[in-house]
C-alpha cells in the first residue's frame, strides 16, 4: 500500500492524506522575579490541553521548582516558571506603594508577588484548613493590615476568644461563645439595615457613593471556627441558637457589600453536615483560601465551584508547609503564604485604638464596647 493509504478489515481500504502538525506561535521568555514567563499563540484548531498534561514533566525536564500553564483568553497560553519556591520567606515582599482602604498585604504568592487581600474588590471571603495549618495566622496577618485603617473591627471566636482576643482592644466587639454572636450579629445586620435607609435617603446604591463626611465607617466581621455557631447538643434552645447564627451571617453576606459591611469566615469545614444554611453561605464568599486539609471534601468544598485543578493543589499541600494555601478568586487561583505574625505583633495591634462610634445605630439585643465583649 502507498504511504496515503491504509487497509482497514479485509477489504476495506481508506484514502486520505496524512495531518502534519503545525507548531504554534511562541513570543520570547521574559524574566520575572523568580523564573520567566512564555507565551505561547494557537493557532485555529488548537487546545491548550497538551501544555496543560505536560507541566509536569516540563518541571522535571528543565528541573525547575514550578511549571504552571494558563489560558488567560482564547488562541494564547502562558507558562509560568518559578525557578525556586518562593514561599521560603528567605527574599524580601515587595510593599504595597499606596495602601488603599479595606486593602491587605498579608504575604507572598508562589510567583514571588505580594499577596493582597482587596475587600473592595471581593467583599467576603472563606478561609479553610486543618488545625495548625495557618488559618489563624492569615486572620492576624489581615488584621495586622487593617488596624492602622479607618476601619472598624469585630470578631466572633467562640473558642472563648482564644485567637481574636489576642487583638481585644483594637475590635470594637468581640463575641466569645454563640449566645453573644447571636447578639453580635442581630447588631450588624441592624446595622446594615439603618444603612440602607441611609443611602435610599441620599438617593445612593452604596455607602462608597455617599460624600464622605456622612459615609460610615467600613465594617469587617471576623469569624474563627464557623462550625462552632452550628454544632447544638440537641437541645431546642442550641437548635434555635445555630440557626439563628446561619440565618443572620447569611443576610449579612448577601447584604452587606454594598454598605461597606465584610465578612471574613474561617473553619476547618464548610460543608451542609455542619448547618443547613452552610451552603448557601458559602456561595456568597466569593474570595476562597485552602490551607493543608485532611481529607480531599474540605479541599472541594471550598476550591471544588472554581478550579478542579486548585483542589488538586491545595491537597499536595503539606504539614512542613505552615501558612501555604491556593487562593482562588474571580476564576482563577494561585499558591500563596501568609505572614507570620508574632506576640509582640499582636500587642501592637491591641494597643491600636478603633475608629469611634463605627455603628450608625446600637441595637437593643447587644451592645458594642470597645475591646470586645457584647452583653
Amino acid at each position: 500500500m502507498t504511504p496515503d493509504r491504509q487497509v482497514i478489515g479485509r477489504n476495506l481500504v481508506v484514502q486520505g492524506t496524512a495531518l502534519k502538525p503545525r507548531p504554534p506561535r511562541r513570543a520570547w521568555p521574559m524574566p520575572t522575579r523568580t523564573g520567566l514567563t512564555l507565551r505561547v499563540i494557537l493557532h485555529p484548531g488548537q487546545t491548550p490541553a497538551p501544555y496543560f498534561a505536560a507541566a509536569q514533566a516540563m518541571e522535571h525536564a528543565w528541573r525547575v521548582h514550578g511549571v504552571r500553564v494558563r489560558s488567560p483568553r482564547r488562541g494564547q497560553v502562558l507558562i509560568t516558571v518559578t525557578a525556586a519556591d518562593p514561599l521560603t520567606g528567605r527574599t524580601p515582599v515587595p510593599k504595597l506603594l499606596r495602601p488603599e482602604l479595606l486593602t491587605a498585604l498579608v504575604g507572598r504568592t508562589e510567583e514571588g508577588e505580594p499577596w493582597v487581600i482587596s475587600l473592595r474588590k471581593i467583599p467576603h471571603w472563606l478561609i479553610t484548613g486543618a488545625t495548625q495549618s495557618g488559618k489563624s495566622s492569615l486572620l492576624a496577618a489581615l488584621v495586622k493590615e487593617l488596624a492602622p485603617q479607618p476601619v472598624a473591627l469585630v470578631g466572633i471566636d467562640c473558642k472563648g476568644g482564644m485567637e481574636l482576643g489576642l487583638f481585644g482592644g483594637r475590635l470594637s466587639a468581640l463575641a466569645i461563645d454563640r449566645r453573644e454572636a447571636v447578639g453580635l450579629l442581630t447588631g450588624v445586620v441592624a446595622e446594615i439595615q439603618f444603612r440602607m435607609g441611609v443611602c435610599r435617603a441620599a438617593g445612593k446604591r452604596s455607602i462608597w457613593h455617599l460624600p464622605e463626611d456622612i459615609r460610615p465607617v467600613p465594617l469587617v466581621v471576623i469569624v474563627d471556627e464557623l462550625a462552632e455557631l452550628y454544632l447544638t447538643d440537641g437541645s431546642r434552645e442550641s437548635k434555635e441558637e445555630a440557626e439563628q447564627c446561619g440565618t443572620l451571617l447569611l443576610r449579612v453576606a448577601q447584604l452587606g457589600a454594598a454598605l461597606g459591611v465584610h465578612l471574613v469566615v474561617a473553619g476547618q469545614r464548610v460543608g451542609s453536615d455542619i448547618g443547613a444554611r452552610v451552603t448557601a453561605l458559602r456561595a456568597q464568599l466569593g474570595g476562597r483560601v485552602a490551607h493543608r486539609s485532611h481529607d480531599e471534601a474540605s479541599a472541594e468544598m471550598t476550591l471544588g465551584d472554581i478550579n478542579p485543578d486548585a483542589v488538586v493543589t491545595a491537597q499536595s499541600i503539606t504539614e512542613d508547609e505552615q501558612g501555604v494555601a491556593v487562593v482562588a478568586m474571580s476564576g482563577q487561583w494561585v499558591r500563596a503564604r501568609s505572614h507570620l505574625i508574632t506576640a509582640a505583633d499582636a500587642a501592637e495591634i491591641s494597643g491600636t485604638e478603633p475608629p469611634a462610634n463605627p455603628f450608625l445605630i446600637q441595637s437593643d439585643a447587644a451592645e458594642f464596647t470597645k475591646g470586645g465583649g457584647t452583653a
